[in-house]
């Protein structure tokens, strides 16, 4: 298992609290469903005993159909407010940057922390018990430090702590704004100046997150189960080799290191002209790919990157709703998981929140470049959204055994998208719709698209939480607002101005 850092707070954290017990009229437990399974909780929040074909006891929990939690192992959050304001005038992935951008330079700790809750709270009550944030709004817009040190991520880790999801913040090293170039004005925000400036920045992040976590190759001691954090280099445009070699080299072989890779044919034109290789024969030849890494997207692949990615059984973290809202293309799924890839899952630029929809996308994916039905079977997606995007967040593979994580996800099997399904095949007919209540950590912290108060949920300590509207749609309806949506008309989309937009630059 690759482990992340994991980090404690006294804000917010998880008390220890008297062992619990869930019990489910069907478990699907790699992908099999399994009748009335009883799962015993410790005060960790981690499965202590499962015994299935029993009774429920006296106390128990009782939930209907159940999946393991599901990751997201992509998102970035902020790109939530470009939602329903991007799909006018057409244009491509490279229009749809410069309105990103226009997001990114509006947003400061405060704002950040009330959109990520926001955007947390929706990914909550859909389904998703973990994600996997890659973060590069490290700074003010303009490149300068905020007064308090790491003020962007803190409120990001405060945000998943107070709605109850589980975070693996990816903070992300991004130096520059293509191949030899500079970071361009929208992109100050992101840069730390050089590898060895990102590195030092990370290990004071680890050590403001967590009082006493360890950050030299182990995992953290702290009691907060909720945030750790991993690591991301942006891409092979943003980040030199050299700079990536001393990435490798500083951050523990432990933690989980991310990448965007080849989700554009532009990234992998310009890496060809300036190394000679593709992005994937650059991290090879990197000696970067191994089972700890992760690479986004993956579109555009040639053959030996393919068994490349494969033989390192590294982690493909697609994002089908994504890759589809920016016309990237649709990836080699399938070759790569026969190549011994893992397939993960993620949201991306949020535009859907909804796993089952991810995991459904993936396949339709596959069909329509195929022409042929079953190329994943339910169980290997529901693996994608479940162990493999745990996997990819270092957070165990997430199989429902003893000492795994206690986080589930209770379906409805009576609703007009699910009535008449058979169990094993709930994944390719739920929607987020259909999710009833969300267990993390051992605690129900959603139920029927609502966040369940602290109290209610017995998570101990919960002053982050005092007066939050247990509704995700007016928490983003507020959150949006705070940010005049008005201001943030993507004017790069205007037809007018496309011709002049480039197509350079690096993937976002």
């Amino acid at each position: 298992m690759i482990e992340p850092v994991e980090i404690s707070s006294t804000t917010g954290s998880r008390q220890a609290r008297p062992p619990t017990a869930y019990w489910c009229e069907t478990l699907l437990i790699d992908g099999v469903p399994t009748p009335g399974v009883r799962l015993e909780v410790g005060a960790n929040g981690r499965i202590a005993r499962v015994t299935p074909r029993s009774e429920p006891l006296p106390g128990d929990v009782r939930l209907g159909t159940v999946l393991p939690g599901m990751a997201n192992a992509h998102s970035h959050a902020f790109h939530r407010a470009l939602r329903g304001r991007t799909h006018s005038g057409g244009g491509d992935f490279w229009q749809w940057r410069e309105a990103m951008y226009l997001v990114a330079g509006r947003l400061d700790p405060d704002h950040y922390f009330e959109l990520a809750r926001a955007v947390f709270a929706e990914m909550l009550v859909s389904g998703f018990t973990a994600v996997g944030e890659f973060h590069y709004l490290h700074h003010r817009p303009d490149g300068s430090r905020y007064p308090t040190q790491h003020a962007m991520e803190l409120a990001l880790a405060d945000a998943a702590r107070s709605v109850g999801i589980r975070l693996v913040l990816l903070d992300t090293l991004y130096l520059a704004g293509g191949i030899g170039a500079p970071l361009e004005p929208g992109q100050r925000a992101f840069g730390d100046g050089s590898a060895a400036g990102w590195l030092s920045r990370w290990r004071s992040l680890a050590e403001a997150l967590a009082t006493g976590a360890e950050i030299d190759g182990a995992a953290g001691t702290g009691t907060d189960a909720l945030v750790s954090l991993g690591a991301a280099i942006h891409s092979v445009r943003a980040v030199p080799p050299e700079a990536m070699r001393e990435v490798l080299a500083g951050l523990p072989g432990t933690v989980p290191l991310h990448i965007h890779l080849s989700e554009q044919p532009q990234e992998n034109a310009d890496c060809l002209a300036a190394y000679g290789r593709t992005p994937t024969g650059l991290l090879h030849a990197l000696g970067a790919l191994s089972p700890r890494l992760s690479v986004v997207h993956a579109t555009h692949l040639t053959d030996e990157d393919i068994a490349r990615l494969g033989s390192a059984a590294a982690t493909v973290v697609m994002c089908p709703t994504t890759e589809a809202d920016l016309g990237d293309g649709i990836g080699p799924a399938r070759r790569l998981a026969d190549a011994g890839a893992r397939i993960a899952l993620g949201s991306d630029q949020n535009a859907v929140v909804d796993p089952l929809l991810e995991l459904r996308g993936l396949e339709a994916g596959e069909r329509l470049a195929s022409g042929r039905r079953g190329r994943f079977d339910p169980a290997e997606l529901l693996a994608a959204a479940t162990a493999n995007g745990y996997t990819a967040l270092g957070l165990g593979d997430q199989r429902l055994r003893p000492g795994d994580l206690c986080d589930l996800v209770e379906v409805s099997t009576s609703s007009v998208r699910t009535a008449g399904s058979a169990p094993a095949q709930l994944p390719l007919a739920a929607t987020a719709s259909d999710v009833l209540r969300v267990i993390v950590h051992g605690v129900v912290v959603a139920d029927s698209g609502r966040l369940v108060s602290g109290a209610d949920r017995g998570a101990g300590d919960d002053t982050a939480r005092t007066g939050l509207d247990p509704r995700p749609e007016v928490l983003l309806r507020d959150a949006l607002a705070a940010l005049d949506p008005p201001a943030l008309a993507p004017a790069a989309l205007d037809p007018a101005r496309q011709a002049q937009t480039t197509s350079t630059g690096d993937p976002a």
